[in-house]
């Protein structure tokens, strides 16, 4: 669940040209929209060295803000970022926001998905089932849902669990400004995935 950090932004951005490349090569007009679906415990601005890296190379870039209140409010929210696009759109996800692109990922302005060290469950699936595969780590400071339901980072290992490769004054900002997350939407089964019928690419942080 580590943020977009600098360790594998470059691999993010190739992901991004061969998948461009690859799409732009078979449609007229090239695409140049790109939506960002940020995750769990973060906002839209841990987007925005890609952000920065995209718009630099002329993509019309839009950020999504999650609510984080439920999968469907966060699809709905992606879905209203989608209907402003004026055409073909590659839609991306990190962590949680890869569930969310598997649903969202249904737009018809939706050209492929792209998933960055993020989830990417089946028909029937849950978010929390591919949780539970990732092994103990000492760094996981995901804390139990409070008495509203609401799951928080613990501040103590936000740094190191979440954003490891970036600097303690960006970690602290990050943990500032992470979104009350809903974990009801952990367990929120996906209806329709969108990778099955979309072009779709994935990029995994190590």
């Amino acid at each position: 669940m580590k943020t977009i950090s600098k360790s594998f932004l470059a691999f993010a951005v190739i992901i991004f040209t061969l998948a461009l490349t690859n799409l732009n090569a078979q449609t007229t007009p090239k695409i140049k929209n790109v939506v960002l679906v940020h995750g769990a415990f973060a906002d839209g601005s841990g987007w925005q060295g890609l952000y920065q890296i995209l718009t630099k190379k002329g993509y019309n870039v839009t950020i999504v803000q999650n609510p984080l209140s439920s999968l469907e409010d966060d699809v709905n929210a992606t879905n209203l970022a989608l209907d402003k696009q004026d055409g073909p759109t590659i839609l991306v996800g990190h962590s949680w926001g890869g569930t969310v692109i598997t649903e969202a990922g249904n737009h018809p302005k939706v050209a492929a998905l792209v998933y960055v060290a993020a989830l990417q469950p089946d028909n029937g699936e849950n978010s929390i089932q591919w949780l539970q595969t990732a092994p103990p780590a000492p760094e996981n400071g995901v804390l139990p849902p409070d008495d509203k339901g609401i799951a928080y980072y613990d501040k103590a290992k936000f740094h190191a669990g979440f954003a490891g490769d970036l600097s303690k004054e960006q970690a602290d900002f990050m943990y500032a400004s992470q979104g009350a997350f809903h974990a009801q939407g952990f367990g929120t089964p996906i209806t329709k995935a969108a990778w099955k019928t979309k072009p779709s690419y994935g990029i995994v942080a190590t």
